[in-house]
Parts: structure tokens; C-alpha cells; sequence
């Protein structure tokens, strides 16, 4: 599969994704309020975010045809 996440696009994700994931982990262990299913979708949305921003691919934009990745 090609790049197809670049730019601010990229950026937010590498952001976004540990902040979720952190709060997921937080929620897991109760320090913060949300529960068990808060929790683990946080952590998952986190962990999709941050490794789609890694790689630069992400499946979702490929099946709808996006493309913010301009290193062609």
C-alpha cells in the first residue's frame, strides 16, 4: 500500500494518537473518570492514530480515495 497520510494530516495524528492513548491507559486504570469501554476504545483510536501517523498509510483514506502525502 502507498503513503497516503502527509502534512497536518500526519502531524495531528502523531499528536493526537499518544494523547488518546495515554488517556485511554488513564481511564483504564480509573485515574481519571470513563470507564472500561472509554478506556479501551481511547487506547485503540490512540494506538490506530499514532501508528497510521508512523507509517504514513492508512487504510480509511485509501478506501475513500484520500491522499494528504505530497513526497511523489
Amino acid at each position: 500500500m502507498e503513503k497516503n497520510v502527509g502534512g497536518f494530516d500526519r502531524t495531528a495524528r502523531l499528536v493526537a494518537g499518544p494523547l488518546l492513548a495515554l488517556l485511554g491507559v488513564a481511564a483504564l486504570l480509573d485515574a481519571i473518570p470513563g470507564g472500561t469501554i472509554v478506556g479501551a476504545v481511547l487506547l485503540v483510536v490512540g494506538v490506530v492514530f499514532t501508528g497510521t501517523g508512523l507509517t504514513q498509510r492508512c487504510l480509511i483514506h485509501r478506501v475513500f480515495g484520500f491522499d494528504t502525502f505530497s513526497g511523489r
